[in-house]
C-alpha cells in the first residue's frame, strides 16, 4: 500500500552544485557559489552548462572541471594563473587573483 503522506523536508534530497573557488571572472559575472537543486539531474545539466559557459567566456587563464561529490557536483579550477609559471614568472603575472 502505497503512502499519501506529503514529504518532510527531511524527505527531500539537496542536490547543490558548487564553485569551488570564484575566480575574477565568475565574480564579475555575478555567478553563485552554490545552487541548490531538488532533481539531481536539473543540478548536473546546470553544472555542464555552467562549466561551457566559463571554459568559453572567461578569461581563459584558467581551466575548470566538474567532480561529482556524494549528491553535488563541483566545478574546480585545475589550473590558473601562475600554475605552470616560475615563481618569479607567477609573482609578475597579469591576473588580478594571484593564486586562482
Amino acid at each position: 500500500m502505497q503512502s499519501l503522506r506529503k514529504p518532510f523536508k527531511e524527505d527531500i534530497v539537496e542536490h547543490h552544485v558548487v564553485i569551488e573557488k570564484l575566480c575574477s571572472c565568475a565574480k564579475k559575472e555575478g555567478l553563485s557559489q552554490i545552487q541548490t537543486y531538488e532533481a539531481k539531474s536539473k543540478a548536473k545539466s546546470t553544472a555542464e552548462a555552467l562549466l561551457a559557459q566559463m571554459q568559453s567566456s572567461f578569461c581563459g587563464k584558467h581551466e575548470f572541471d566538474i567532480t561529482e561529490v556524494d549528491e553535488h557536483y563541483v566545478i574546480g579550477m585545475l589550473s590558473g594563473c601562475g600554475c605552470s609559471k616560475s615563481k618569479a614568472e607567477a609573482s609578475v603575472s597579469s591576473c588580478d587573483d594571484p593564486g586562482y
